[in-house]
This record gives structure tokens, C-alpha cells and sequence, in this order.
């Protein structure tokens, strides 16, 4: 499993994050202070670092000092948005800089788009008892395959990768199908209909008013 350290000296930010990206499939640690982040990361091994800027004990741009050898990804989310800061950041090795506040979904997307330059996304997905072979791009329900359509596959794969956490329909189809979403179209609603049919989702996969859908598991 893709482990990330949290790394803010606000906790609610810290569970908000926590909670979202576990949602989503990835297992987190948090902390708050930057002497405690350099012993954490000196004694675990993480695949991705989110590191905000201004915290006690050492800074961000120290603590990304010391991360850089080490070759861990790591995506910066603070309160400072100037564009020296934002230019500092990527300079000292960031692959990413996310200003406060920020939307969960592109924070768990900006999260995907790193690891996935890294190669370290997972090949098997799982939902409950759905199970994902991103290799073999192949879908399983309690050990029987599903067959699924390419747009089909595609939404499942971003529900699964987004567990619990409503997904904007615009994204969605600007994601699945590579076009930009026209408010009156059923293309998408009929796809998450039979989607939601073939994983015997009914109860699972709901729609979020005024917003999407979500994967409840």
C-alpha cells in the first residue's frame, strides 16, 4: 500500500487530508512539527511527502533539504502563495505546490498525477469485494469477471481511486471521455447507470446533488 506522510502544524488540516486520502486507498501518517517529520521520515520509508511550509521546530524548505537526497516526492501545500515562494518550493525539488485552501478532489488528483510520475501508483484496486487488475485491465466481483465498456472501466477506475469523496460530473467526463462536459448531456448519468447495474452498486454508487457522484464503501 502507497504510504504518505502529512506533514502541517494544523491538525484538522492534518485529519482532513488523513481522511480523504485513506478514503481513497492510500495509508497516511501525520505530524505537526518539523523536528518530529525529519525523525519520522528517518526511521520510516513513505512514497510521498505533503509538506506544508511554516511549521515549528524546522521549516519546510529545511525539512525539504533533507528529503532531497533521500529522492521521495514531494507535493508542498501552505498558506504562502506568493510566486517566490511558489518558485522557492519547485526550485528546492518540489514536484508540486498547493496553496491553502484547496479542494480535497484536486489535492487527491495532484496526489495521483505524482505518484504516477514516480511509478508508484498500485496495479490492484479494491472496493469491498471488487477487485482491479490495472495491468491486465481486469474487473473481478467475488472472484467473477466483469465485462465493462472503456468509458465504464475508466469511471470505475476513478470512483475506486476516489472511495467516499464526491466527484465533480464535470470532471468525470473531462477525464473519461477528453472533452469538456455540456451541462444537458445523459451521456454520463446512463454510463454511471450501467456501471452501477453490472457492481451491483445500487445502494453504493450515489448521486451527490448538484455535484456528481460518489463510491460509498
Amino acid at each position: 500500500m502507497i504510504k504518505i506522510l502529512i506533514v502541517d502544524d494544523e491538525k484538522p488540516i492534518c485529519d482532513l487530508i488523513d481522511i480523504n486520502l485513506s478514503a481513497a486507498g492510500y495509508y497516511c501518517k501525520t505530524v505537526q512539527d518539523g523536528l518530529k517529520a525529519i525523525d519520522m521520515i528517518e526511521t520510516e520509508n513513505f512514497d510521498l511527502i505533503l509538506l506544508d511550509i511554516m511549521l515549528p521546530g524546522a521549516d519546510g524548505y529545511d525539512i525539504m533539504e533533507y528529503i532531497r537526497p533521500l529522492k521521495i516526492p514531494v507535493i508542498f501545500i501552505t498558506a504562502k502563495h506568493e510566486v517566490k515562494d511558489r518558485v522557492k518550493g519547485l526550485k528546492l525539488g518540489a514536484e508540486d505546490y498547493l496553496v491553502k485552501p484547496f479542494d480535497v478532489v484536486e489535492l487527491v488528483a495532484r496526489v495521483e498525477v505524482v505518484l504516477r510520475r514516480y511509478n508508484k501508483t498500485e496495479s490492484v484496486l479494491t472496493a469491498g469485494d471488487v477487485v482491479v487488475d490495472m495491468d491486465a485491465r481486469k474487473v473481478t466481483k467475488a472472484g467473477k469477471q466483469i465485462v465493462l465498456t472503456n468509458k465504464e472501466y475508466g469511471l470505475l477506475v476513478l470512483f475506486i481511486s476516489n472511495k467516499n469523496i464526491a466527484l465533480f460530473r464535470e470532471n468525470l467526463y473531462e477525464k473519461v471521455w477528453g472533452d469538456e462536459y455540456l451541462a444537458d448531456s445523459r451521456t454520463l448519468d446512463l454510463h454511471v447507470q450501467r456501471l452501477r447495474r453490472k457492481m451491483g452498486w445500487e445502494e453504493n454508487l450515489v448521486a451527490v446533488y448538484k455535484i456528481g457522484y460518489r463510491l460509498e464503501i
